[in-house]
């Protein structure tokens, strides 16, 4: 279920299971079409869906996209025992309400940053008294990853809280979670879950700003890598055990227990990992990234866990290789991005040694066009970083998109880690 990137990278790999019978990709894209017959299917509508399951006989269900997971579509599925991989309605308010997830926080103890909930407007331009800048003002529900500000001043702070209330993000603004700053470097950290064993399931940092050096608002992703070298094994073990576990334990213990991939945004500060937020999906673009690395068979990972059977399955197993993706966008993104541009030599691009994953594409005329914000994510593997990005820039360059863009840096910062061990290396001793 979905039509992004993550979905392409997700229907590329279940493509690639030997136990795979017959894909469906519902509603899909040109992309995902080389992979699986495409279906008129609106994830909103959970009585098609469920009529279109068993009219064909479906065994699995993988829901790639936020908003059908909130909207409650696997309880209607597993009502009519559908095997589904992706959580309930009331676990996926992990990522549906930030105001839920931090409550949930507190009440478990789960290192995060200082928050208030705020239903009014009133309550929450007083509450910013209690921050020091800079202070972060988030939307409470689904906001596509937009929904977020960082305020260097009070009155960007009350602006902000202003707009949330007005309507800026929809109803995901009707309450509003400001938090304290945390100071370090973002990872993403995702775990393979049942509700009871809970399996690592790789890192990867992405980049939120729509500009070069983290500059501009920030987006849905506009490029990411994996492995993230900075969450080392120690740092991992502890986000599994301060952060991960603790979340998937209390949802159990409330008789909502969690099934599906749980996302972890951390923040890696100078006392550890502490959690920015939960996804209750993959993240896109990091998607990609993972599934360029894994080498496991996804579908039989996600069969275990949707029946309940992860601990019976082998690990996830990943590549040492490392892969980056760069999401090439359309002018206007994140505001309002500007459609139908032509697009055009995929096969050169894919012939420089990447795999090239449709986000926001539609045919027109027989032609390829652009019909979304993040329109394709060119995603490379490689030894190390630096060559996964030089594949991927070689194979965006190659790409014929007038009225698109791309950032020029992604990867950046790991590539700095790795010339300063180089340089370390080579440091004379004595």
């Amino acid at each position: 279920m979905g039509s992004g990137g993550r979905e392409h990278a997700l229907a590329w790999k279940l493509a690639q299971s030997p136990k795979l019978t017959k894909l469906f990709a519902a509603p899909g894209n040109p992309g995902i079409a080389e992979h699986a017959e495409l279906v008129d299917l609106d994830p909103a509508d959970h009585r098609a869906t469920v009529d279109f399951c068993v009219a064909n006989a479906v065994e699995l269900v993988v829901i790639g996209p936020e908003a059908p997971l909130v909207g409650g579509l696997s309880d209607a599925l597993r009502t009519m025992a559908i095997p589904v991989f992706g959580p309930n309605r009331i676990p996926a308010q992990l990522e549906g309400s930030k105001g839920f997830t931090k409550d949930l926080c507190a009440r478990v103890g789960i290192p995060t940053a200082r928050y208030v909930r705020a239903s009014d407007r009133l309550a929450a331009l007083s509450a910013l008294d209690d921050f020091s800048l800079p202070v972060v003002i988030k939307a409470d529900g689904l906001a596509a990853g937009k929904g977020v500000v960082i305020a260097e001043t009070h009155e960007e702070a009350r602006q902000a809280v202003e707009e949330m209330f007005e309507g800026s993000f929809g109803t995901a603004g009707s309450a509003v979670v400001i938090e304290e700053f945390l100071r370090g470097e973002e990872a993403s950290f995702f775990a393979l879950t049942d509700g009871e064993t809970v399996l690592p399931f790789g890192s990867a940092q992405d980049h939120k700003r729509v500009g070069d050096g983290d500059t501009g608002p920030n987006t849905g992703g506009m490029g990411a890598y994996s492995p993230a070298s900075i969450l080392t094994p120690e740092l991992e073990e502890r986000a599994m055990a301060e952060i991960v576990r603790p979340t998937i334990r209390a949802l159990a213990e409330q008789g909502t227990p969690y099934s599906g991939i749980l996302y972890a945004g951390l923040m890696l500060t100078a006392d550890g990992p502490k959690l920015i937020e939960y996804n209750a999906r993959f993240g896109d673009p990091e998607c990609q990234v993972l599934m360029m690395r894994l080498e496991s068979d996804l579908l039989e990972l996600m069969l275990a866990t949707a029946h309940g059977r992860p601990a019976e399955a082998e690990p996830p197993r990943f590549s040492r290789d490392a892969a980056l993706t760069v999401v090439m966008a359309a002018t206007g993104y994140p505001g309002t991005p500007e459609k139908g541009g032509r697009i055009a030599r995929l096969d050169a691009a894919a012939a420089k040694g990447a795999t090239i994953f449709h986000a926001g594409t539609a045919l027109s005329g027989g032609e390829l066009i652009a019909n979304g914000g993040r329109v394709l994510t060119v995603t490379a593997r490689g030894r190390s970083v630096a060559e996964a990005r030089d594949a991927a820039y070689a194979a965006v360059e190659a790409v014929e998109f007038p009225s698109g863009f791309y950032r020029s840096d992604i990867g950046w910062r790991e590539l700095g880690r790795s010339s300063s061990r180089l340089a370390g290396q080579e440091q004379p001793v004595g």
